[in-house]
Formats: C-alpha cells, sequence, structure tokens
C-alpha cells in the first residue's frame, strides 16, 4: 500500500503536534485548597459584625450583643484599636416600636469600644444612623447602617 505524500505529511505532522503541544501545555499544579484558606486567613483578619469603612481608610464593626450596640475600632490592616472618639450617639425606628428609640454609646472594654444600655430590642429589621463625636461635642463622623436579622 502506497501512502500519498500530502498524508504521508499530514500524519507526520499529526504526530510532531502531538508531542510538542502536551509538553508546552503543561500547567504548574495547583496548591491545596487548605494552603489557600490558610493563607487567606492570615493574610486579612476578620471584623465581627457588620464593617463599616470609615473616611479615612480604617473601619468600624458594628455588633448587637444581647440588647446593646458595639462599636469597636480597627486601623486600615483591620487590626483592633482604640476608639478615637469619645461617644456616639444611635437612633434607629424599629418595626414593632412606634415612636423613633435614640441612645448613647460611651466607652467600655478600656477604651477599645462603644457600647450602648441595653435598649435594642429584636426583630434588627431597622436602619440605624449614627453620629460619632469627639471630647469637644464636635461631629467627627455619620454613617448609616441597614440592620437584617
Amino acid at each position: 500500500m502506497k501512502l500519498n505524500t500530502a498524508v504521508a505529511k499530514s500524519l507526520l505532522m499529526a504526530a510532531s503536534i502531538g508531542v510538542v503541544v502536551p509538553l508546552s501545555a503543561q500547567t504548574p499544579p495547583k496548591p491545596k485548597p487548605d494552603a489557600i484558606k490558610q493563607e487567606k486567613a492570615e493574610a486579612e483578619p476578620k471584623i465581627d459584625g457588620i464593617t463599616i469603612v470609615r473616611k479615612d481608610g480604617r473601619f468600624i464593626g458594628l455588633t448587637v450583643e444581647g440588647v446593646q450596640f458595639q462599636l469597636r475600632f480597627y486601623d486600615a490592616k483591620k487590626k483592633p484599636e482604640a476608639a478615637d472618639v469619645a461617644r456616639a450617639s444611635a437612633r434607629w425606628s424599629p418595626v414593632n416600636v412606634k415612636a423613633e428609640l435614640r441612645t448613647v454609646l460611651n466607652p467600655a472594654d478600656g477604651g477599645m469600644a462603644l457600647v450602648s444600655p441595653g435598649v435594642v430590642r429584636p426583630p434588627f429589621t431597622f436602619r440605624v444612623f449614627f453620629t460619632l463625636f469627639s471630647a469637644n461635642d464636635e461631629v467627627i463622623e455619620t454613617f448609616t447602617v441597614e440592620m437584617h436579622p
């Protein structure tokens, strides 16, 4: 059986491509999922609760512990830091009360957090407005947070 030159050339090309392509198309082995999770855990600390980004690039973590609002302060690398404000005020309209509620958050945990008295009742479905004050009663910052259960 005689092979046509065109058929012979195409067979040779197919054989050479089959050898070259798999060698050049090899990908490096993927890292294990556990290693990826560990790198992410080490790379970025977690902020508890709702994360609020401040204007200067730092963060605030808002949580409701029991029946209290808690504001915890974090630096730009999401590491805990002391509160740079003297106090904060909060106002919200809960779904089960017809009036607007207000409270003042004062320093706690050695100045690392601002905590309200026990006035927050479930269900936590409302919009809360926060105002941060300096020691001279000057408004430093305001922000709004949508609370959802």
